[in-house]
């Protein structure tokens, strides 16, 4: 049998295999879904391989495309009414999505190159600004208040990620990520002021501001339980991801390896599934560190994750320029 017959033999086998090969969990994300038009109500849908392994996309659900046009996308934070708040770090900006409209509005500008946020009980955004360092509160009309800015007498490095528990404390992540726009005079430009890149916890009075954790590499998207009982923080140089118990006085232990993965921003819903961002998309793991799903964004790296709109179904995700959609079964946790 000479050699074209061969290769066109192994064509056709290969061509036969890949029909009949069954997609066991790829949600059926080229089909036209209402519900998901409905909530995000954009046309630029996409048909990304979707990886489900326990069924908690919605029926027939696309990845959907919110908006683009932006440098980089960060920090995704919901509000009460489902409304999601993202940066776009590099221009100083906060931008909004509106749950119900589906427009982007600016709702900040010069925003202190706000990073990771977090909503408070009172309605506050809680911004990660790495301009100087500061970990700020938000009022609904752009007005912001310095919360802390340094830790026993010198400036925070720049603070990134933040969580706030339901009891009001806030646990966030400080790692040193030198910028071009930090000020020559900076003396973070030259090296941490802190020592390394740690965790810190503020009390809910505001009052207690102490370093949390200090065994880590790099610290970055940090995400804790609805019921304020453990604490997941990814070590991004590390290509990990631990869990932490939260004591009643606040403080943290018991460290344990989650799943080794690195990520960006964290998420969970409201079964106890960590979400995490990286260069894979978003990918999901159950409470035992089990993998059960995966959304590719086509774009080179993936920054953060949460849940908005209405129902609070939306896994909204921001990637490079641009920010997504996808419906799903759970919601986020409250």
């Amino acid at each position: 049998m000479n050699d074209k017959l061969i290769k066109s033999r192994v064509t056709i086998i290969l061509w036969i295999s890949a029909l009949l090969m069954p997609v066991t969990y790829s949600c059926k994300s080229a089909l036209s879904s209402p519900s998901i038009d409905q909530e995000v109500n954009h046309p630029k849908a996409m048909a990304p391989v979707i990886f489900d392994l326990k069924g908690i996309v919605a029926p027939n659900a696309r990845l959907v495309k919110l908006g683009e046009g932006y440098t980089f996308t960060e920090g995704p934070a919901v509000d009460a009414s489902g409304d999601v708040y993202f940066t776009d770090q590099p221009n100083n900006k906060i931008i909004r999505w509106d749950a119900r409209t589906k427009q982007l509005s600016t709702f900040m500008e010069n925003s202190g190159r706000s990073n990771g946020m977090y909503f408070d009980a009172q309605g506050y955004l809680i911004a990660c600004a790495d301009m100087k360092g500061e970990l700020r509160s938000i009022d609904k009309n752009g007005i912001a208040t310095i919360l802390v800015d340094q830790y026993k007498g010198k400036p925070l490095n720049g603070p990134n990620d933040l969580w706030i528990a339901p009891n009001g404390a806030m646990y966030f992540s400080d790692p040193r990520y030198p910028r071009e726009y930090w000020n020559e005079d900076d003396p973070r430009k030259v090296e941490s002021q802190q020592g390394g890149n740690h965790v810190y916890y503020l009390s809910p009075d505001r009052k207690t501001f102490i370093r949390m954790a200090d065994d880590l590499i790099k610290p970055n998207g940090i995400v804790g339980t609805p019921d304020g009982k453990q604490l997941y923080i990814s070590d991004i140089d590390d290509s990990k991801i631990y869990r932490y118990d939260i004591e009643t006085d606040g403080s943290i232990g018991n460290r344990q390896l989650f799943c080794p993965m690195k990520s960006d921003g964290l998420s969970i819903d409201s079964d106890g599934n960590v979400y995490l961002a990286n260069n894979l998309g978003v990918t999901a793991f159950d409470k035992t560190g089990a993998r059960i799903f995966n959304v590719p964004t086509g774009e080179s790296w993936t920054a953060n994750v949460t849940f908005g709109g209405i129902k609070r179904n939306v896994l909204f995700i921001t990637a490079m320029g641009k920010v997504f959609g996808l419906e799903m079964k759970v919601k986020g946790a409250k």
